[in-house]
């Protein structure tokens, strides 16, 4: 298995190095052959936060990110997560097949935008940010949206079974995939009652 291991904001030492492979290893006896892991250690002032992926045989990635005040604790937490995860889908990680070659991953993108409100100033039209909140009968401008992160990802083909093996082994809230049988985009997410949704393309829309 490759291992890398990136620092950020922080000075790189060999101790945190050997430390973050020795418990990254505790995960491989649960997973079928992983190509590779990749860890990111950084700082942002007290916060010391980890992301791992794991990326396996079988196209399916393994991923976690932990934040304490502690680099060796956020390392610790993090991997008991990600092995919590892939221990309860070890049975399904060993039976799955490699992705289908006649459905080809799409690119796509996903932003975060920010939605921002203005105080009208009624001397001049224009709009100011307002730092306090405003009261019901405070002129405001239209809001203002604007795309502050953006992030590209690939569709990757999935049935609606692995989608959501993988929705959960990356802890993410939502995976956008290619059904394995047509090609069609499709969205899983997470439902607050623990249920799971799904969101598909149309019966003969095209894609």
């Amino acid at each position: 298995m490759q291992f890398a291991v990136t620092f950020r904001h922080m000075e790189p030492t060999e101790a945190l190095k050997s430390y973050a492979k020795e418990r990254m290893e505790r995960v491989r006896k649960y997973l079928p052959d992983p190509i590779s892991c990749h860890v990111v250690l950084s700082t942002e002032r007290h916060n010391h936060r980890i992301d791992v992926t794991f990326q396996l045989h079988n196209g399916l990635s393994v991923a976690g990110h932990e934040i304490t005040e502690n680099m060796y604790s956020s390392i610790d937490l993090c991997i008991a997560k990600i092995e919590r995860q892939v221990r309860k889908y070890k049975g399904k990680l060993e039976g799955m097949k490699a992705r289908p070659h006649h459905v080809q991953a799409m690119p796509w993108s996903h932003s975060i935008v920010n939605e921002a409100f203005h105080e009208l100033d009624e001397a001049n039209g224009n709009g100011k940010p307002s730092l306090v909140p405003a009261s019901d009968s405070t002129p405001m401008k239209a809001p203002e949206f604007t795309v502050i992160k953006t992030e590209k990802f690939h569709a990757q083909p999935l049935s609606v079974s692995d989608a959501i093996v993988q929705l959960n082994l990356m802890a993410e809230p939502f995976l956008v995939f290619r059904s394995d049988k047509d090609g069609k985009v499709a969205v899983v997410y997470k439902r607050e009652d623990g249920a799971y949704g799904l969101i598909e393309t149309p019966a003969g829309a095209t894609t």
